[in-house]
């Protein structure tokens, strides 16, 4: 409404009238009230910080510095399609996944925990020695039996209790990080992803107008991994001291070569809004590949596990069926 002309007061009056939410048109009526005593938007909007985070307000505050807010509105809707398209991505890439991992675990945990006991009953009563493979499917489903409340508990025991652990002490949150990091298939994924998001919300606050330290510590905000965290406060450092911003970022350790190189050329050619939004589209189609290569590796894993389960319990119970049959006197 703005980039058409109409004027601050009247597109928050529209807003707040159009609003279907309840808590949202109490929010933009507090907003357009601040506004009209003589705030300005950024300050009505900072009071109000779990609808409006400080991305948000930086980008306004930017606008309203530069004079132009529709420029930062544009960059601020541009990073808001940006994030609700990665988000998008994820969950429609790992929705399978989860639903046939959800499978694998309720059907081990039933034919451990109902169906295997129920056969074995029969297999303990024949005189003759057990194979070990019969044996240990045997032990695993009496483990199941006496313990499953450990085995359904336990890894949300685990998790709560690391992130205790995680909120009580920094270096074993930063020792955690590091270890997430490190996992072979997960960890790079990790790292994409929190570069990929670091790197449109860097290239959304210096396109607005920010300067480039504010708009990095900025976008370091965005960041969970308390280990890329520090890389990306070496790479403020290095700024500040009057390093190259593609040095900076090289430096860090984090970024591929491509990406510095690009960053290089933005810097000598004085294009570096529009190289930040390509290293954006390519850390985008990166964050990409690298969901749909996991799942093609978590799909097949999944259903050999619960093949190679089946045929367990089919190997351990008609393997000494069988043998009986050899003793029997026709």
């Amino acid at each position: 409404m703005q980039g058409a002309g109409v004027p601050l007061l009247d597109g928050l009056a529209d807003i707040r009238d159009t609003t279907d939410n309840d808590q949202m048109r109490d929010i933009m009526s507090e907003v357009y009230r601040d506004v009209s005593e003589g705030s300005s938007l950024s300050e009505a909007m900072e009071k109000h910080p779990k609808v409006f985070n400080n991305l948000y307000i930086s980008l306004i505050k930017a606008g309203e510095d530069t004079g132009d807010l529709t420029a930062s509105y544009r960059q601020l809707v541009k990073y808001l399609k940006w994030v609700d398209a990665m988000q998008s991505m994820i969950r429609k890439a790992t929705r399978y996944p989860i639903i046939v991992t959800i499978v694998v675990l309720v059907t081990i945990v039933v034919m451990m925990g109902y169906v295997v006991p129920q056969i074995v009953g029969f297999i303990r009563n024949l005189d003759q020695e057990l194979p070990f493979y019969t044996t240990s499917l045997m032990a695993t489903s009496d483990f199941f039996r006496a313990y499953w409340w450990a085995v359904l508990g336990g890894p949300v025991i685990f998790t709560v209790v690391i992130r205790v652990l995680m909120g009580m002490s920094d270096e074993f949150a930063y020792r955690v990080d590091s270890a997430l990091l490190s996992l072979p298939i997960a960890g790079p994924l990790i790292r994409k992803i929190t570069i990929a998001r670091y790197a449109q919300t860097f290239s959304a606050l210096f396109a607005a107008g920010i300067d480039v330290i504010n708009s990095l510590k900025a976008a370091r905000n965005t960041v969970n991994n308390r280990a890329l965290i520090d890389a990306l406060e070496s790479v403020e450092n290095y700024v500040q001291s009057g390093s190259p911003l593609s040095d900076s970022f090289n430096a860090c350790g984090e970024f591929p070569s491509m990406v510095i190189r690009m960053l290089k050329i933005g810097e000598e050619t004085g294009n570096l809004s529009v190289v930040l939004d390509q290293v954006s589209e390519f850390y985008t189609r990166d964050v990409d590949e690298a969901v749909q290569g996991l799942i093609a590796m978590i799909e097949p894993a999944l259903t050999g596990l619960l093949g190679g389960m089946i045929l367990w319990i089919a190997v351990a119970v008609f393997g000494p069926i069988y043998a009986s049959f050899e003793n029997i006197d026709f």
